[in-house]
C-alpha cells in the first residue's frame, strides 16, 4: 500500500541537496558536546582502550628512548672502544625496536577490534532509530544523505574514536618528550632547533582555518552525489522510458563535478601544508647539522648528541604531520558526528506513551470520531471525518487523486497521529496502545507490491518467521500463489532480485497476499492489487483477497470502482471530507460525486 506518498510532500530532493547543504551551519573544529556524546560508545570498551593506551605509553617511551641508546652507543661505547658494551647497547636497541613493533601490532588490533565495534553499534543505532521515525520524516529527507549518514559520517566518526583520540595523546606525549629530551642533552641547541616552530604554527593556523570549511563542504557534497546517484537509480525506468539519459548524465555529472571541485580543493590544503612541514624538518635538521657540527669540532658537544638531535628531529615532525591530518580528521567527524546526533535526537512524531498498554486481540470495529489531520501546519488533508466500520466490514475508500484516502488509512494504522479527534479500535484510542501491539495484528497488501531481497519463503515469512512449512504452503495455496511458485526452477527457494525483477507485479502481488494470509491480521489494509496486472491475474488476485478478506475487517483504496461492488460499505471522500456513505446500488440511485466517478469509468472503459 503507498502510504502517505505525495501528501507530506518533499520538498527538498537530491537534485536540490548542494543547496541544502549550503544552508547547514558552519561546523566547529572542535565541539565538546558532540565529542562527550560520541565518547559514550566507547564506553563498553573501556578495557581494551585502556589496554591501547598503555600499549601506546610503551610506544611512545621506547621512541623517546631509541635515540638515547644510539648516542650512549656512540659517546660512551664507540668512543671509548668497549666492545662488551657495545654488544649489550645493540641487543638493547634491537630489543627496543622489537617491544616497539609488536606494542603498536598490540595497540592497532585493539584498536582495530574497538573500531569495528563501535562502527557496527553506531549503525545499528542509526539504522534502529530510523525505524522509530514516522513516514513523515522519510517522506521528506533524501534517502540518499541519509544511507551517506549511516555509512559515511558514521565511518569519519569511527574513525576519530577509534584512532584518534590514541593518536592525539601518543603524539601528544612524544612531541612534550622530544622536547624535554632535547633541552636535557643541549640546551641551546634544542632552542636554535625550535627556532623554527613559529612558522610551523603559522602554517598549521593557515591550514587548519581554511581546511575547516574545506573539509565541511566535501561532506556534504559527497551526500549530495549518494542522494542523486540513488534517485536516479531507483528511477532508471522512467529515465530510460523518456529517453532522458543525457539530461540525468548531465545532472550527475554536475554534482559529481562539484564533489570533485571541493575534494580536489581540500586535498590541495593538505598537498600545500605536508611539504610545509617537511621543507620545516628539513630546515631544522640543517640547523643541527650546521650548528652542532661547529660546536662538536669546537669539543663543546659530542658526535652521539648530534646523532640523537638528527633522530629527535626526524620524529618531532612526524607527529606534527599525523596531528595536522587528524585535525581534518577531527573536522570532518564534528561536522559528521553534529549530522548523526541530530538524526539521533530526530524525536518520533509517534511515539508510544509511557503508560501506553498492549493492543488486546482485535475484533476488528474501527472509529473515527471528528479527525482533523494535516501533514504540514497549515494545510490540512481531512476536515472533521467520521467512520465507523463494524467488525468482519469490508469499507472501500474512493474517490479522486489526493482527496484523502490513504491519509485515513495511515491514520488507521498509527503512522501519523490525528491533529484533532480520534481513531479508536475496539473502542481503545490507539494513542493508548503500543504500536507495535496494534501493527502485528494488522495485515497490508499493497498497490505496489515490495517484496526484499532474500527467497520467496522468506518474503511470505516476513510477517512470522517462525511459520512451518506447511502453513507457509497454505498461505501460498489460499493466495493462489503455489502453482506458479512450484513451477520455478527452486520453488520456495527461488532468490528475488532486487525490486523483485525476476517476477511478474502479479506475481508478486500474489507473494504479498500469501505474506498477508500468513500473518493472519484481525484487520487488513489494501490499495487497489489488481490496477496493473492483466484479466486472468486479475481473477487470481480477486479470488485470493476474498479468501483473505473473509472473517476480517477489510478496508479497501479503490480506484476500480467496479471491484468494490460487494462491499459493506462505500465511503466517498472529497477534499478531506467523507462526502458519501452507502452500498453502490445506493450511491449510485443518488446520483452525486460516485455516480459520476463511476459513469466517467464505465465511459472510459467502452472506450478501451
Amino acid at each position: 500500500m503507498s502510504f502517505s506518498f505525495g501528501s507530506a510532500g518533499a520538498e527538498l530532493g537530491p537534485r536540490g541537496a548542494i543547496a541544502g547543504f549550503g544552508q547547514e551551519q558552519e561546523g566547529q573544529a572542535f565541539n565538546g558536546r558532540i565529542a562527550l556524546r560520541l565518547l559514550t560508545f566507547l564506553r563498553p570498551h573501556w578495557l581494551r582502550m585502556v589496554a591501547a593506551f598503555g600499549l601506546m605509553l610503551v610506544v611512545s617511551a621506547l621512541t623517546l628512548a631509541a635515540p638515547y641508546l644510539m648516542k650512549v652507543a656512540i659517546d660512551q661505547n664507540i668512543a671509548q672502544g668497549d666492545i662488551p658494551g657495545l654488544t649489550q647497547t645493540g641487543l638493547l636497541l634491537t630489543g627496543v625496536f622489537v617491544a616497539i613493533y609488536l606494542a603498536s601490532a598490540g595497540e592497532q588490533y585493539l584498536l582495530s577490534w574497538v573500531g569495528q565495534r563501535v562502527l557496527a553499534t553506531l549503525r545499528a543505532s542509526l539504522f534502529r532509530h530510523l525505524q522509530t521515525l514516522p513516514l513523515g520524516y522519510h517522506d521528506t529527507n533524501i534517502v540518499g544523505v541519509t544511507i551517506s549518514r549511516v555509512i559515511s559520517d558514521v565511518g569519519v566518526i569511527n574513525e576519530l574514536l577509534s584512532q584518534g583520540l590514541i593518536t592525539l595523546i601518543g603524539d601528544t606525549l612524544i612531541l612534550g618528550g622530544i622536547v624535554v629530551v632535547m633541552l636535557s642533552l643541549s640546551p641551546w641547541l634544542a632552542l636554535l632547533t625550535f627556532s623554527v616552530l613559529p612558522l610551523m604554527a603559522l602554517a598549521t593556523y593557515l591550514f587548519a582555518r581554511r581546511a575547516k570549511e574545506a573539509f565541511r563542504q566535501t561532506r556534504a557534497r559527497i551526500a549530495a552525489v549518494v542522494g542523486d546517484l540513488a534517485e536516479d537509480i531507483s528511477g532508471m525506468q522512467v529515465i530510460q522510458a523518456f529517453a532522458q539519459e543525457e539530461a540525468a548524465l548531465e545532472r550527475f555529472d554536475s554534482v559529481n563535478r562539484a564533489n570533485r571541485d571541493t575534494t580536489i580543493a581540500a586535498m590541495s590544503l593538505s598537498f600545500i601544508f605536508l611539504p610545509s612541514v617537511e621543507f620545516l624538518g628539513m630546515l631544522a635538521t640543517a640547523i643541527v647539522l650546521w650548528f652542532g657540527g661547529l660546536a662538536a669540532m669546537r669539543g663543546e658537544i659530542t658526535l652521539g648528541i648530534i646523532v640523537a638531535f638528527l633522530a629527535y628531529v626526524t620524529r618531532f615532525f612526524q607527529p606534527i604531520q599525523e596531528l595536522s591530518q587528524l585535525y581534518t580528521t577531527m573536522q570532518a567527524a564534528m561536522a559528521g558526528g553534529e549530522r548523526v546526533l541530530a538524526l539521533l535526537d530526530t524525536p518520533p512524531a509517534v511515539a508510544d506513551r509511557p503508560d501506553a498498554v498492549d493492543m488486546p486481540p482485535l475484533v476488528g470495529r474501527v472509529e473515527l470520531q471528528h479527525v482533523s489531520f494535516s501533514y504540514r501546519d497549515g494545510s490540512p488533508v481531512l476536515h472533521d471525518v467520521n467512520l465507523t466500520i463494524e467488525p468482519g466490514q469490508m469499507v472501500a475508500l474512493v474517490g479522486p487523486t489526493g482527496a484523502g484516502k490513504t491519509s485515513i488509512v495511515n491514520l488507521m494504522a498509527r503512522f501519523y497521529e490525528v491533529d484533532e479527534g480520534a481513531v479508536l479500535i475496539d473502542g481503545l484510542d490507539i494513542r493508548q496502545v503500543k504500536q507495535h501491539s496494534l501493527r502485528r495484528q494488522m495485515g497490508l497488501v499493497p498497490q505496489d507490491p515490495f517484496l526484499f531481497s532474500g527467497t520467496i519463503a522468506d518474503n511470505i515469512r516476513f510477517g512470522r518467521p517462525h511459520a512451518t512449512g506447511e502453513e507457509m504452503e497454505t498461505a501460498a495455496r489460499l493466495a493462489n500463489a503455489y502453482d506458479f511458485i512450484m513451477a520455478l526452477p527452486e520453488g520456495y527457494q527461488t532468490p528475488i532480485l532486487e525490486g523483485g525483477a525476476n517476477l511478474s507485479i502479479g506475481q508478486r502481488q500474489l507473494i504479498c497476499i500469501a505474506r498477508a494470509v500468513l500473518a493472519d491480521p484481525r484487520l487488513l489494509i489494501m490499495d487497489e492489487a489488481t490496477s496493473s496486472v492483466d484479466t486472468l491475474t486479475e481473477a487470481l488476485i480477486q479470488e485470493a483477497l476474498q479468501r483473505l478478506m473473509r472473517g476480517r475487517t477489510a478496508v479497501v483504496i479503490a480506484h476500480r470502482l467496479s471491484t468494490v461492488r460487494r462491499a459493506d460499505l462505500i465511503c466517498v471522500v472529497e477534499a478531506g471530507r467523507i462526502v458519501e456513505q452507502g452500498r453502490h446500488d445506493d450511491l449510485l440511485a443518488q446520483g452525486r460525486l460516485y455516480r459520476r466517478l463511476y459513469d466517467r469509468q464505465f465511459v472510459d472503459f467502452n472506450m478501451e
